[in-house]
């Protein structure tokens, strides 16, 4: 267990310079390898499964923040609502109105940010850049009531290609640059998570300030 606090103070320590928040993505992992790295300093956890996000949540101190970073199906989001400092992966606006609606409902605000798809993979969800483009052009956000979106979540093609990877990370960061400059008044819009445990190098000099790192924390995931 010694071994992932050591993990967390090395990224730490490589971050540190660049600014970037480290995400340690839990999923699948015992709650006491995330006190392990809660002890290192540690605070910000991510899950993609909403019971095992709902079970984890008591076992953990307050000061926990909860990012939650898998598909978020319809029928799961009151359960969430209020528990997440993020929610990091809004595919759709069908998904986007729902959370918005539960966060009103609950007297809340969400903080989320916006999936955009630019990997060859048909699997991975999200936006297309000129779809998101176009939701931020007419000021689709305007809207929203109990919602802050906050930025923006990527993933690159999972492949061996350096260049494609560098590609797919240009285009998130650009689709975010993009948007700021469209929307100079959208307040807090100032995140871009990309990167996980074996590219966010790349991620981070592409212009990351969010990276969900979790096999190199805890090691392989306990299914």
């Amino acid at each position: 267990m010694e071994q992932i606090g050591r993990h967390i103070a090395e990224l730490h320590e490589a971050l540190a310079d660049s600014g970037a928040e480290l995400v340690a993505v839990s999923k699948f992992h015992p709650v006491d390898a995330l006190k392990e790295a809660y002890d290192a300093g540690q605070r910000i956890f991510g899950e993609s499964r909403v019971q095992e996000l709902l079970t984890k949540i008591p076992q953990m101190p307050a000061d926990t923040r909860w990012h939650f970073i898998g598909h978020l199906q319809t029928n799961k989001v009151r359960s969430i609502t209020g528990k997440t400092a993020l929610i990091e992966s809004v595919d759709s606006l069908r998904l986007l109105e729902l959370i918005d609606r539960e966060a009103e409902r609950a007297g809340t605000v969400t903080r989320v940010l916006m999936q955009v798809h630019v990997a060859r993979e048909e699997t991975k969800t999200g936006f297309a850049p000129d779809e998101l483009l176009d939701y931020f052009r007419t000021r689709g956000y305007e809207s929203l009531r109990a919602t802050h979106i906050c930025g923006i979540m990527g993933m690159a093609s999972n492949t061996d290609d350096q260049q494609r990877i560098i590609r797919d990370f240009q285009a998130i960061r650009d689709t975010f640059d993009t948007i700021r400059r469209m929307c100079p008044d959208l307040r807090g819009f100032d995140t871009v998570s990309m990167g996980m445990s074996g590219d966010w190098q790349t991620a981070v000099r592409c212009g990351s300030t969010l990276v969900r790192i979790g096999t190199a924390i805890f090691g392989p995931r306990e299914y």
